[in-house]
Order: structure tokens, then sequence, then C-alpha cells
């Protein structure tokens, strides 16, 4: 395997990413983020370069993957304007970003590639970090089918599943809709849950129901369990659905459509992060509908928060500590 890896955002995802293409028998050459220490950790097990600037990412890489958290990093690293930028030195480069960003940000990226000499592809993800470093990804992959097929031999050790959904932004869109309603499904069973609970029912027993009902849902599987043991462990963060709710919200007001059970999941995400919340996994929405688990801010909860970066997934890579009503802790 010929091509020279980098990868830019090494949180929790990007940094799985990163071991699976080395374990796969890709040369990993450079690594950046902006929290440094991650980045140099990272190098030191791989034995690659924490590289000091994007521009050298580049220079050291013939396909760069980004996993960076949202619009506005994505158009930071590939600012021309900026002194320093994935562009600088990118002609024959190929770019696969990864992270949820809108389509609108993918559609300026591609562009701003092509000008630069360069080819990008979306690859949006729709599984997490254990299957990150297994290469067991399921990627949504938009742009030019010959750059699809230039980066096949990259994702499919990330993948089992590669879709190719079609041009620019399309990839984009089908995983803001994805996630849109992946969290209006979590809203709704923490909601079904929280009145099971109400209602004195066996959570387990009704957990099992649900599952062999027209309330399943993958959600259950992932996050049922999690919700009624209040473990809420991330994988993804409320403050990320908060985010991927807002992109689909927005693709919605372009087409002048109402969505209300997006834009009420949206709010309950949202008041998550007020609450001081936002670094639990999305699962951690029942901690608001379940009856006497948390109190409202500034009403006796205290909130433990770690140094470490948020990750492409809005997670932190240390444990975020809460201490609850009834003195229960919920990673």
């Amino acid at each position: 395997m010929n091509e020279k890896i980098g990868v830019v955002g090494v949180g929790r995802m990007g940094a799985n990413m990163a071991r699976r293409l080395k374990n796969a028998g890709f040369e990993v050459t450079a690594v950046f983020d902006l929290k440094r220490e991650a980045a140099q950790a990272l190098a030191k097990e791989l034995g690659c370069e924490a590289a000091s600037s994007l521009a050298r990412v580049t220079g050291l890489s013939d396909v760069v993957l980004t996993v960076v958290t949202d619009d506005k990093a994505m158009r930071k690293i590939f600012n021309p304007r900026d002194k320093d930028n994935l562009l600088m030195g990118a002609k024959g480069r190929l770019f696969i970003n990864c992270a949820t960003v809108s389509p609108e940000v993918h559609m300026e990226v591609g562009k701003a590639a092509k000008k630069a000499g360069a080819e990008s592809l979306e690859a949006c993800m729709a599984s997490s970090i254990t299957q990150a470093l297994e290469g067991t990804l399921y990627l949504m992959c938009g742009g030019e089918e010959k750059t699809f097929q230039r980066a096949m031999p990259v994702l499919e050790k990330l993948a089992t599943t590669i879709r190719f959904i079609g041009k620019t932004g399309d990839a984009a869109r089908v995983k803001a809709l994805v996630n849109m309603v992946m969290n209006i499904n979590t809203a709704g069973l923490a909601e079904g849950l929280a009145l099971g609970q109400a209602l004195k029912l066996d959570l387990t027993i009704l957990r099992e129901v649900f599952s062999q009902t027209g309330a399943n849902s993958r959600v259950l599987q992932t996050d049922g369990e999690d919700m009624q043991n209040r473990e809420h462990s991330c994988f993804f963060s409320a403050a990320h659905a908060a985010k991927d709710s807002g992109i689909a919200l927005k693709l919605g007001a372009e087409k002048a459509l109402t969505l209300p059970l997006a834009t009420a999941t949206k709010k309950q995400f949202e008041r998550m992060i007020r609450e001081g919340l936002g670094e639990l996994d999305k699962s951690g929405i029942a901690e608001l509908t379940f009856k006497g688990r948390h109190k409202a801010k500034g009403a006796g909860k205290k909130l433990v928060k770690t140094e470490a970066s948020p990750s492409d997934n809005g997670c932190v890579s240390k444990t975020v500590t809460m201490q609850l009503k009834r003195g229960t802790t919920s990673p």
C-alpha cells in the first residue's frame, strides 16, 4: 500500500481511524490536532510525525483524512487565505472528509480543493468509535465517481458498508437526515422509558416488549439499557446531536418544510448543553425526562469537566462526572 496517509482531527474517532489504517498496512505519516498533546501521543504510538502545521500534513501525505468537529473547523483547515491550510502544496492530493458538516461546506471544500489541483471526497460516517478501530464503519460518500474510485483502497479498510450517494453535498444531506431521525428516536425512547418508570413498570420487560413491537429501533438496541442504568459514557455527544439536528432543520427551512419533531428534539439536546450535560452521550437525554433524576442548573448539581478537548464525535477523551440528585454518578 503505497499511499501515505495523514489525519487531521485525532479525537477518539479520528485517532481510531488512524490506528485502523496503520494496522491495515498503510503508512500513516502525519497526524494533526489543535490539542497538541493528543497529536503527540498518537504520533508516538503510530511511529509518525505530529505535524506542527496543516501544510506539513499535506506535504507528508498522499491522502489526508479530516475528522473535525463542525463547519467552522472545516472552513478553517481549508481556508486558502489563512497562512496555514491544507491546500498549500496540495496538487495531486486526495482529501477524504469524514466529519458531519453541512452540505454547503462540503461543496465549498470540493471547489477549493479542485482549484488547488487536489481531489476531495465526502465520506460521512454512520458508526462510532468501536467500529472505527475495527474497520467496520458505514460510509456514505459524495463527490466525483473517479475520486470515489481512487479513495476505495482506503475506504475498504475503514468500512464494511460503503455507499456512493452522488454529487458533493448529497452524502452530507443523507447523513443529516440519518442523525435527525436517530435523534428523534432517542428523545422518544427516553420519554417512553421515563413514563414506564413513572408508571412503576419493569423497564427491562418494557424494553423487551419494545424490541418485539412497533416501538423497536436501532436506538433501543444501543441506548435503551444505558438510559435505564444511567450509563452515559460518550460515543456520540448531546452537543453533536444538537448540531446535527440543526443541520437538518436548516435543510428543511431551505425547502419551506416544518419539522416539529426535529425542532422539539433539538431543543431538548440544547437544554442538555445549557444544563452542563452536553458532553454526555446522546442517551443522557433520559436525565431530563426520568422523574427525579436531574435538577435544573444551579439547583445543587455539580459538574466536573475534564481539560480534554472535544473530539470529532463531540465526546471528551476523559470521563465527565456528574453528581445528580440522588448522589449517583453518571459517566
